[in-house]
């Protein structure tokens, strides 16, 4: 599973998360994002799950797959959407263009007579939790 929320400037805080009830000894983030290494990004087990949080540029769409105990490559079936890759199978898209155009907007507003109210944002970042 994915959520975002707006991170520093430019960046989407981007968590990825996968049950606590899925046995393993290490599970990677490998992706676009760190190149495609296999163990850049371990997940950490907590009572919650594994997880892990980072920050993405906005405006991009990523690939990336979990990799399992590192044999088993796995997707994430609450991703923003799915890509081909050269191996036969789908990666896992996540996608923070529409984040991009929060950040453009609450710039512009700097100076501004008018600034997006706090509820207005909000309401743009449901629609984006709820797909």
């Amino acid at each position: 599973m994915i959520t975002k929320r707006l991170g520093p400037a430019g960046k989407v805080r981007v968590t990825f998360s996968l049950p606590s009830a899925l046995w393993a000894d290490t599970i990677y983030l490998v992706g676009d994002f760190n190149g495609w290494n296999r163990h850049a990004t371990p997940l950490r087990a907590t009572e919650h799950g594994w997880m892990i949080t980072l920050d993405l540029e906005a405006g991009r769409t990523y690939q990336y797959r979990y990799l399992i105990n590192d044999n088993e490559w796995h997707n994430d079936w609450n991703a923003d959407g799915y890509a081909p890759n050269p191996y036969g199978g789908d990666n896992s898209v996540v996608d923070t263009t529409i984040f991009a155009e929060l950040t453009k907007e609450d710039t512009r507003a700097v100076g501004e007579p008018h600034t997006p109210s706090i509820p207005h944002i909000q309401s743009r970042l449901r629609l984006i939790s709820t797909g």
